[in-house]
């Protein structure tokens, strides 16, 4: 099947990126390397360039899921238009968000100031950023449509961190000579990606403009503005779910930035737990929208329940391992203990990606089908829960408050969108291997727990580690949890010679 091997490979790919983000964790987050605040600030930038990116894509990389087959089955390569207003309109886009990033600037140095100066001080050098990530952002669904999610998945996960890496490196050895040439330059990484994505499609011919307007777009056009609209709306409420306790911590809290810089690291590690996410939705997003093209109900049912799985036998498994070891690495390693006042933020965030992966490409489903002004109204429920008790919690609690905030949205959310397509067409994500993984995968953790207790420094790292590995793997093996781990040996033994064809 060619999502299970999409998401396989794009899964490893991922995590490969998140082997170096994690050196570059390392580097941030070392004592002498970098302050608190000068991280924080580095995760203060990718939070607001999200933001720009949701307000200036203005839905294209929707459009784009939705009504791909539609341009791809009826034009030829030459008269396809859609990636011409795609990026015409998300460009129109981050026109307009310059334009008021430059008039909100004094409500930005009011709110900011105070307890973030940094951000201030290096305001406009955000917008090359959120430039950076709009383009790739549409670029990267048209890649998607195509079938190559691999190649966009290693030029956001490994690539751009690898820039990262080279920039920490020049840093440390004093050849950038101070912080602020590094954050400029740090401004320009995403403007990188998206550039060397532009040179692969279009020197392998998979990209062609033309301003003509195509008898699609002419025919679907009113159908368009009405799903934009509606997507717009929705993309714009989750990806401020997404960023909005960042911006909180940093502009409530005393010495904002640092604080974020503190709970930039909870979320990094929990980005770990969800690494396979944007594998698997990669991987599935075309074949979700031609399903419901073709009205496949089996398909999509299937898509549903092994996505579901699949992401839960991961984020059980990888969270577990990381909670296990928290406090430990961060005395091992040597880095700021002060980074263990996010050990908590950490446990419940962590606990809310579990939830989300659980529930499988939910989202997806809805968003490619028919039903898709439902994602609108979930997403105003989302909101609607999220900003006020992130800012209540985050005043009240620290930064604990807002990871307590988005366990409950996040929860509350997921649950409104699986009876929906419950209701709707009888679709479901959880199996009875959903209560197995997470019996088994608790069970597992206890044991190592439990031995490894006194155990510390490199010793109980490996001990508790391994013997995890060693326990959970077989047990997801030999109880079956998920139909696509026999096809995956079985293709490992054949390519390493145990098995014959």
């Amino acid at each position: 099947m060619s999502i299970r091997r999409q998401s396989i490979i794009s899964s490893i790919v991922i995590y490969i990126g998140f082997g170096v983000g994690l050196i570059n964790t390392y580097f941030f987050t070392k004592q002498g390397a970098f302050t608190e605040a000068e991280y924080g600030l580095t995760t203060i930038f990718i939070a607001i360039a999200n933001m720009m990116m949701a307000f200036a894509a203005l839905a294209m990389p929707s459009y784009i899921f939705k009504f791909y087959h539609y341009y791809n089955d009826h034009l030829p390569v030459r008269k396809n238009d859609m990636i011409t207003w795609a990026l015409l309109v998300s460009t129109i886009g981050f026109l307009l968000v310059m334009i008021a990033g430059w008039a909100l600037k004094n409500l930005v140095i009011k709110k900011f100031g105070t307890n973030s100066p940094q951000l201030v001080t290096y305001y406009y050098w955000i917008f090359p950023m959120g430039l950076g990530l709009t383009i790739y952002t549409v670029l990267e669904a048209y890649t998607w449509s195509l079938k190559k999610s691999v190649l966009t998945n290693f030029l956001r996960e490994v690539q751009w961190r690898l820039l990262t890496t080279i920039l920490i490196v020049l840093f440390i050895t004093h050849t950038i000579k101070d912080f602020s040439l590094f954050i400029k330059l740090y401004a320009f990484t995403y403007p990188g990606i998206a550039i060397t994505l532009v040179i692969y499609l279009f020197f392998t011919k998979k990209i062609h403009f033309t301003f003509r307007v195509s008898n699609v777009s002419k025919r679907f056009l009113k159908k368009i503005i009405t799903f934009c609209g509606f997507i717009y709306a929705g993309s714009l409420i989750f990806v401020i779910s997404q960023v909005f306790d960042t911006i909180v911590i940093a502009s409530v809290l005393p010495d904002g930035a640092a604080k974020a810089g503190i709970f930039g690291l909870a979320t990094i590690m929990t980005s770990i737990v969800q690494a396979p996410q944007r594998g698997i939705i990669s991987a599935s997003i075309s074949h979700l929208s031609k399903g419901w093209k073709d009205k496949n109900i089996k398909l999509l049912q299937t898509i549903y329940q092994r996505s579901s799985i699949n992401q839960l036998i991961f984020a059980c498994g990888i969270f577990l391992l990381i909670w296990m070891n928290f406090n430990e690495a961060i005395i091992t390693f040597k880095l700021n203990p002060v980074y263990m006042t996010g050990a908590w933020v950490f446990f419940l965030l962590g606990i809310t990606r579990i939830v989300d992966m659980g529930t499988g490409v939910n989202a997806q489903i809805i968003a490619t089908s028919n039903y898709w002004r439902f994602e609108l109204i979930s997403g105003i429920i989302l909101l609607v829960l999220m900003l006020p008790l992130t800012y209540i919690l985050a005043r009240g609690y620290g930064i604990i408050g807002p990871a307590i905030a988005s366990l409950v949205s996040i929860n509350i959310y997921n649950a409104i969108r699986i009876i929906f397509l419950w209701q709707k067409f009888k679709l479901f994500p959880f199996t009875i291997q959903t209560i197995y993984t997470i019996l088994l995968a608790t069970t597992c953790y206890g044991i190592c727990y439990f031995l490894f207790i006194n155990i510390h420094s490199w010793a109980g790292l490996f001990l508790r580690s391994i013997t995890f590995l060693l326990l959970y793997i077989p047990g997801v093996i030999y109880l079956k949890l998920s139909p696509d781990i026999q096809p995956v040996i079985q293709t490992i033994t054949k390519k390493i010679g145990l098995k014959k064809n």
